[in-house]
C-alpha cells in the first residue's frame, strides 16, 4: 500500500533508505515505515515490550527535501514507552515507532544497530598482492641497564641501540610515550627471549613514512612483540569499507562495512555542505557521526580479526572531498560554490589521535591526496589501483555514487572530472526505490513480445518466474528496487519498447498488457503488485527521467573528458565503487550510462578506491607515486565547459541522441532510432562549429 498523498499533511522521510511519504496526523510512525516498505523490526506485534521498533528523530533543517523536523513534530513519550525505559532502559533519544506519533513533518533515523535485515554493504576487499614496504617497522632490542659510571638515559639508550643494531638515526619519539619509556624498559614478561645480564628486552614501533621524513618511535613493548596491524578505509557518502590489515604479512585480517550515518543530514554531498550552511553546528554534528562510525567499524573488524585496537599503528584513509573535510572537522562550504575551493588537497599525516580515531595512542593516519574540488582522495586511491597512467591504451575509470568521479588516460596524458548524478542510482529518488537490503530486487528482465518480467531479489536464490520463489521471499519480503535494478528495468523497458529512446513510456501499451497503468497524466510500468503486508512496485515516468538526467550527467562527463583527449572511443572501461561491482556492463551502456566499448574491455573492478587505500597503506612508495601522479592530471571542472550543457542534452537519449554504439549492436538488438539521422547531421554541425572556434 502506498502513502497518502495529501499535500497537506505531514511529510515524514526514513534514513538511511530515503524512503518518504505524507501522513495524516496521528500515524504511528512504525505504521509510516510500513506503508513506505522501510524495515522497521516489531516482534511484539506494537505492545511496545521488544523495544526493536526503536528510531531516532533528526533535529534540523534540512533543505533539499523542504524538511524542518524536531522533536516537537512527535507525540511525548506515552505509558507505554514509559514502562519500557522503567523496565528495559531506552535511550534518552531513542523512542518506540509502534508508540510514537507523527505531529508534523519528521526525519526518522533508523539505527543499525536495531536492524536484523540492514544494508547489505558490499565492498569487497582485493584478492591482488602489494607489494610490503610498511611506514611501520617493529624493532625488537636489548638496551643495557643504567650505570653509574655511564649516566645517558634511559630513552637515550633505547635510541643508541636502535640506531648501532637498526640504523635509525635521529629518532623523534611520540610525546604519549615519553613518561612511559621508564616503566616499559624495567616491565620484563615470562617467556621472552633469554637475555645477558644487565639487559632489558623491549620492541619498539618506529614509523618513517618518507625517507626524508624524522623516524618516530610511536610505541615501545616489553620483550618481543610481532604484532602491527593497520586499517584501510574509504569513506564513501553511502557506505563506509574497512579493511585490517597485518602490516608485517600482508594478510588482510578482516573486512567489514557500514551505513554511513550522515546520510540522516542529506543523501547527496550538496545536500549535507546545505545541511551545514543552514544549522550552526552541522558540520560539528557531522564529523562527530562520521568518526563515531569508524571506531564502531574498528570494533567490528577487530572484534572478527581477534586483534586489540592498541595494535594498529598506522592507518590510511580516503573519501570524495566533502567527506575528506567532514573527517578532518573542516568546513565543506566553500566546496558547495564555485570556484570549489578545497581547504587543502595534498596528501596529509597527522596523528590519528588527534581526530578521535580510537587505535594505540601513537598511531599515524595518512590521507591521499585530492585531485579536485569534487575529484577526491577517493578517485586518487582508484587511479593508484587501476593504473590509467601506467598503460598505453586509453583507460576510462568510473566510480558511480552519489557524485561520479571520471578518470581518463593513458601512460601519455590523464584528464579527471566529476558529474553530479545524484542519489538516484542508489535508489534514492526513486519511488519504489531503496539500497541493496534483502528484499531489494537487483536484477530484471522483461519479455518484449508479453511485456511480463521477472526478477531476482537479494537474499532469494531463485528468479520470480521459478517454482518456490514466493515461498523463499517470504523471509525478506518483496520490498523494492535497489541501484542495479534501476538500471536493468529502465534498460529493458527501452529493449521491450514500453519506453521511447527518450524516455517516454507508451501508454497505447495499455491495451496489450495491464503491466501499463495510468498514473495521472503518464504512465507507470507495474513491475511487481505486492502481497499483503508489502509494497507496489512500479517504474514511474518520474523514475526514468530521473535516471535519465542521472546518466546524462556521468556520460556527458565521460564525453567532456574524451573531447578534452581528443579520441572518438575508449579502449577499456572500469566501473569502480560498490555499485559499479553490481552493474551488468551490457545494460549500463544500454542506458548510454557508458560510451560503446568491446563488452569484454568493460570490468567491475570492486572498490578500487578501498584497493587504493590498501595499497598505500602496505607500501610507502605507492603513497609517493600517487602524490606524483596526482600533479600530473588535468582538472576538467565540468559546470565551467559551454559544450557540457549540449552534451547532457544529447545523452538524454537512450542510449545517446548522436553517438552510434556499433560494438553494443553486435551483442544487443537495440530499437531502431528515429532521430539518428537528425541526430548525426547536427553531430556533423557540431564539429564543423567547433573546429571554425578552433
Amino acid at each position: 500500500m502506498n502513502a497518502p498523498l495529501n499535500p497537506t499533511d505531514p511529510l515524514v522521510l526514513f534514513m538511511p533508505s530515503g524512503k518518504r511519504g505524507r501522513f495524516p496526523v496521528g500515524t504511528p510512525v512504525l505504521d509510516a515505515a510500513r506503508q513506505l516498505g522501510v524495515y522497521v523490526e516489531s516482534v511484539c506485534g506494537g505492545r511496545a515490550t521488544c523495544g526493536r521498533c526503536q528510531i531516532e528523530v533528526q533535529q534540523g533543517s534540512f533543505a533539499k527535501h523542504g524538511i524542518v523536523s524536531s522533536n516537537d513534530h512527535i507525540s511525548a513519550r506515552g505509558p507505554k514507552e514509559e514502562r519500557y525505559d522503567r523496565v528495559r532502559g531506552l535511550p534518552q533519544q531513542r523512542r518506540l515507532s509502534c508508540s510514537a506519533l507523527v505531529l508534523g513533518d519528521l526525519v526518522i533515523d533508523v539505527p543499525q544497530d536495531t536492524v536484523i535485515n540492514a544494508q547489505v554493504v558490499r565492498k569487497a576487499a582485493t584478492d591482488r598482492v602489494i607489494e610490503r614496504n610498511s611506514p611501520v617497522q617493529m624493532c625488537y632490542v636489548e638496551v643495557d641497564q643504567p650505570d653509574m659510571h655511564k649516566p645517558l638515559g634511559d630513552l637515550d639508550r633505547l635510541k643508541v641501540v636502535l640506531d648501532t643494531e637498526w640504523g635509525w638515526k635521529d629518532l623523534a619519539v611520540a610525546p604519549h610515550l615519553i613518561p612511559q619509556i621508564q616503566k616499559i624498559l624495567r616491565t620484563q614478561l615470562p617467556d621472552q627471549p633469554p637475555l645477558e645480564d644487565g639487559k632489558w628486552g623491549v620492541t619498539a614501533a618506529i614509523h618513517r613514512d618518507m625517507e626524508s621524513a624524522r623516524p618516530f618511535i610511536i610505541a615501545l613493548y616489553p620483550g618481543l612483540k610481532n604484532e602491527a596491524y593497520g586499517i584501510a578505509c574509504d569513506i564513501g557518502s553511502t557506505t563506509i569499507a574497512m579493511h585490517l590489515v597485518s602490516l608485517l604479512s600482508g594478510r588482510i585480517v578482516a573486512s567489514s562495512g557500514t551505513p554511513n550515518p550522515q546520510i540522516r543530514f542529506g543523501e547527496d554531498l550538496m545536500s549535507r555542505v546545505s545541511y551545514v550552511m543552514m544549522n550552526p553546528d552541522g558540520r560539528e554534528a557531522m564529523t562527530t557521526a562520521v568518526r563515531e562510525a569508524i571506531n564502531t567499524l574498528i570494533g567490528k573488524v577487530c572484534d572478527e580479526g581477534g586483534v586489540s585496537r592498541e595494535d594498529i599503528f598506522d592507518c590510511v584513509f580516503v573519501g570524495n572531498p566533502i567527506m575528506h573535510h567532514l573527517f578532518l572537522g573542516i568546513d565543506p562550504t566553500e566546496l558547495g560554490q564555485a570556484p570549489f575551493a578545497l581547504a587543502v588537497s595534498g596528501a596529509l599525516q597527522v596523528w590519528a589521535h588527534d581526530i578521535d580515531i580510537k587505535v594505540n595512542r601513537g598511531a599515524r593516519l595518512y590521507m591521499l591526496p585530492c585531485i579536485a574540488g569534487h575529484v577526491g582522495a577517493d578517485a586518487a586511491g582508484a587511479t593508484l589501483s587501476e593504473g590509467p597512467y601506467r598503460q598505453d591504451r586509453m583507460m576510462l575509470l568510473v566510480d558511480v555514487g552519489t557524485n561520479a568521479e571520471i578518470v581518463l588516460g593513458n601512460s601519455t596524458r590523464v584528464v579527471a572530472a566529476s558529474s553530479p548524478t545524484g542519489p538516484a542510482f542508489e535508489g534514492a529518488e526513486i519511488s519504489s526505490g531503496q539500497r541493496a537490503a534483502p528484499g531489494a530486487i537487483e536484477r530484471v528482465r522483461i519479455d518484449p513480445a508479453t511485456l511480463e518480467p521477472k526478477y531476482r531479489v537479494i537474499g532469494v536464490d531463485k528468479w520470480s518466474d521459478e517454482d518456490g520463489f514466493e515461498d523463499e521471499s517470504w523471509k525478506t519480503g518483496v520490498t523494492g528496487i535497489c541501484g542495479s535494478a534501476i538500471i536493468e528495468v529502465v534498460a529493458e523497458m527501452y529493449l521491450s519498447g514500453i519506453i521511447s529512446e527518450d524516455g517516454v513510456i507508451d501508454g497505447s501499451l495499455a491495451a496489450r498488457s495491464a503491466r501499463i497503468i495510468p498514473n495521472g497524466r503518464t504512465f507507470s510500468y507495474l513491475l511487481r503488485e505486492g502481497r499483503e503486508g508489502e509494497p507496489r512496485i512500479t517504474v514511474t515516468q518520474n523514475d526514468v527521467r530521473a535516471i535519465q538526467l542521472a546518466k546524462a550527467a556521468l556520460y556527458a562527463g565521460v564525453k567532456l573528458l574524451m573531447e578534452k583527449q581528443g579520441v572518438e572511443k575508449v579502449d577499456t572501461i572500469r566501473f569502480a565503487g560498490a555499485f559499479g561491482s553490481f552493474i551488468d556492463p551490457k545494460y549500463a551502456m544500454v542506458l548510454g550510462l557508458i560510451p560503446d566499448c568491446d563488452l569484454a574491455e568493460v570490468k567491475a573492478v570492486g572498490n578500487a578506491a578501498g584497493t587504493g587505500a590498501l595499497m598505500a597503506l602496505l607500501n610507502r612508495d605507492h603513497r609517493r607515486e600517487i602524490e606524483q601522479t596526482v600533479k600530473r592530471i588535468e582538472k576538467i571542472e565540468t559546470a565551467l565547459e559551454p559544450h557540457f550543457q549540449q552534451l547532457f542534452v544529447d545523452a538524454m537519449a537512450l542510449p545517446n541522441k548522436v553517438d552510434p554504439f556499433p560494438k553494443l549492436a553486435k551483442v544487443v538488438k537495440l530499437p531502431e532510432r528515429k532521430v539518428l539521422e537528425a541526430a548525426e547531421g547536427g553531430r556533423r554541425r557540431g564539429r564543423e562549429g567547433r573546429r571554425g572556434r578552433e
